[in-house]
């Protein structure tokens, strides 16, 4: 007879440790919209290949992916909000921006900013009128903080004017080739060179850089600043108009010179 109090040792075995989930998607290669500090986000998939399927995610794709995430029932933004594209290193010309903000104005949003880290796509975007952040690439934050700190990016060059509402930002020297209307906007961590008229801000050495000037062949500004120096242009317009150059005197005050007389090396 067996003993009812006797009983077969079973071993437990410890669970399996969750696989991660393969089919499962990775948000950074997907089109998607982001809700943060108030602002509507569209991020884009970076225009590098996956490594793990090798696949680049072209054009095509990404367009696929943005209808499908605005034709969603599960929109959660209010009619005329404005959005902010983070391109990041995906190249874009002034057709697919366009696409975009087409695409975007049907679901009843508004693209107002672009942020991205390759030069073409800054200046398509500037050139549509958008205001444009253009931020470092990926490779700068490998650097050491105090060298990254001294490097600036290569110099925007931009052949557009920028309308009121617009404003561009910039990691190194902008050159505009064009007016920069009254309610626009230049922030650059270098110099500022217009090729035109100035009526709006500008903001050169924006990171604390006081030896950073600011050039207009006609200057108007709404307000110049240098580093953390601000000025305002004179009351009294000039009888005329020439190329003229702001600087950061000794004595810690903007003072406006003739091109034609200024020397970066004798300032003040």
């Amino acid at each position: 007879m067996t003993d009812a109090s006797s009983s077969t040792s079973v071993p437990v075995v410890p669970p399996t440790p969750t696989e991660p989930d393969r089919t499962q998607p990775d948000h950074n290669q997907q089109v998607r919209f982001r809700n943060e500090g108030g602002k509507l986000l569209l991020l884009l998939p970076p225009e590098g290949e996956d490594n793990e399927s090798n696949t680049a995610f072209h054009w095509t794709e990404v367009w696929q992916q943005l209808k499908q995430r605005l034709d969603a029932n599960e929109r959660f933004w209010q009619p005329d909000t404005t959005v902010h594209l983070l391109a990041r290193d995906r190249l874009l010309d002034g057709r697919q921006l366009q696409a975009i903000a087409d695409a975007l104005t049907e679901a009843q949003l508004q693209l107002k900013r672009v942020y991205t880290n390759r030069r073409q796509t800054a200046v398509a975007a500037a050139t549509a009128g958008y205001s444009v952040e253009q931020q470092s690439s990926i490779v700068h934050l490998n650097q050491p903080t105090q060298e990254a700190a001294q490097t600036l990016a290569e110099p925007l060059y931009l052949e557009t004017t920028l309308r009121s509402g617009a404003d561009i930002q910039h990691n190194g020297t902008v050159v505009i080739l064009g007016d920069v209307n009254a309610g626009s906007a230049v922030v650059a961590e270098g110099d500022i060179l217009i090729w035109g008229r100035l009526r709006g801000v500008a903001h050169a050495g924006s990171k604390g850089n006081a030896r950073c000037l600011i050039m207009a062949t006609q200057m108007e500004p709404t307000q110049l600043r240098i580093a953390d120096f601000v000025a305002r242009a004179p009351e009294t317009p000039p009888a005329q108009y020439q190329p003229e150059v702001a600087y950061v005197t000794p004595q810690g005050t903007i003072r406006i010179a003739r091109a034609v007389d200024f020397h970066r090396g004798e300032k003040g």
